[in-house]
């Protein structure tokens, strides 16, 4: 039997569940769809947030040919048979055929190569999915070629119609009396993945022999506890090991933090990728507390690359111990999200005159840069002047850290800027 997933995967768009912001009405994908007029895409975002049922949705209602593949276990055989199969379909039909491949970041550099010359021509209409930051895994080439959508993870209250709808409308579940009592730990279970969540309602349902099923939060945790590896025998897992090794790293314990990365190492993870999450947990979750961290992580990186496993083990493992010890502060990640705020809140303000660049004599007359003291011609290279816009004077993103290092910048700016930003 296939799994509740698969049996209640959406046919449509309008049965298909978030991501409004890429396919609700008016959207620029949902006009594309509409007008028949679909290029080639890159779904980026979590696992389990509806990438692959979105490929199909679209290939269904174009009524367009789908072939798909997963990256894990195809070559570029395997994708040359997939173009020359959809280029003989072209002869004969005139719906350009979609190709779906899963996980495209697995992908090495010449398996990606091998898509081009089919996405240049037209052979095919690409739709790749990856849970990767595609401006590292996809090369440039290819993306450039191809529109990339951000899908995000399932709400709350999604999770809860999913969960619903699954209940109600599922050829075996229906037949059931079930009824959800508490939704807490399915949702906290799933982390916004539908597919994690659906593979926990069902093992929690299926695990129950009463007629009258009541499901409680106690019911999941003891039953996914009792079932963990059936739960993640479609390689969940994977995401949880990142994850418990990120959070080890960042809560301290290398101990911990090494027996993971061993985990990830056993299983054939790609030591670029591991690579690439300490880079960028060096600035996360350390930033200004030691900056040394960050010139370490991008050394790791970059040797990761050049050398290769199994030595690579040994480079990781001093990035990740050195990581895991030194001094944590998030301050330059709440920084810049407070700064995204604010401008997503007061939108485009106007740059203060004695900032403005001044090229033309025009400019100069209306008084662009004028009155601007240039730093380094006065004492300690600091003249007091205002940089922000006239609404946001005094206001703070930066709140240095509780840490050595950061402690000598808070003092530095309390000096500089006295009671002006609250240091």
């Amino acid at each position: 039997m296939e799994p509740l997933a698969e049996r209640i995967r959406p046919k449509t768009l309008d049965d298909y569940l978030g991501q409004q912001h890429i396919i609700g009405q008016g959207s620029a994908l949902r006009q594309a769809i509409q007008q028949n007029l679909l290029p080639s895409i890159i779904f980026w975002g979590p696992p389990g947030v509806g990438k692959t049922s979105l490929a199909l949705i679209i290939a269904t209602q174009l009524k367009r040919p789908f072939y798909s593949l997963s990256a894990i276990n195809s070559g570029v055989k395997d994708v040359r048979e997939v173009i020359e199969k959809a280029s003989d379909n072209n002869l004969f039909n005139q719906s350009k055929p979609v190709l779906f491949i899963d996980e495209i970041h697995r992908f090495s550099k010449s398996q990606q190569d091998s898509l081009l010359g089919a996405v240049e021509k037209g052979t095919i209409t690409l739709i790749g999915a990856t849970t990767e930051n595609p401006s590292f895994e996809v090369i440039s080439a290819l993306l450039s070629r191809c529109q990339v959508y951000v899908l995000k993870s399932l709400e709350e209250k999604e999770l809860i119609d999913l969960i619903n709808r699954a209940i109600a409308e599922d050829e075996f579940l229906k037949l059931k009396n079930i009824q959800v009592q508490e939704y807490d730990a399915l949702i906290r279970i799933s982390g916004g993945d539908a597919r994690k969540l659906l593979n926990a309602l069902e093992i929690t349902v299926n695990s129950t022999p009463d007629e009258n099923i009541i499901i409680t939060n106690e019911l999941v945790q003891k039953t996914i506890q009792q079932n963990l590896a059936v739960y993640d025998k479609n390689g969940e897992q994977h995401y949880d090991i990142i994850s418990a090794f990120i959070k080890s790293i960042r809560g301290s314990d290398p101990n911990a933090a090494l027996y993971y990365l061993a985990r990830m190492i056993k299983a054939g993870e790609d030591p670029s990728f591991i690579a690439r999450r300490l880079l960028i947990l060096a600035s996360e979750d350390i930033g200004n507390a030691n900056p040394n961290a960050s010139l370490l992580a991008n050394a790791c990186f970059n040797s990761v690359n050049i050398i290769g496993m199994p030595e690579s083990r040994i480079i990781l493992s001093q990035c990740v111990t050195y990581l895991a010890c030194s001094a944590k502060s998030n301050a330059a990640y709440m920084a810049i999200d407070a700064a995204l705020a604010e401008v997503d809140r007061s939108g485009d303000l106007s740059v203060p005159l004695q900032l403005r660049n001044a090229p033309t004599a025009l400019m100069k007359k209306l008084n662009y840069g004028a009155d601007y003291k240039y730093a380094h011609a006065y004492e300690n290279n600091f003249a007091e002047q205002e940089f922000m816009p006239d609404s946001l004077s005094g206001k703070t993103f930066y709140e240095p850290g509780n840490n050595s290092k950061e402690f000598e910048q808070r003092q530095y700016l309390k000096k500089l800027w006295k009671e002006k930003y609250g240091y």
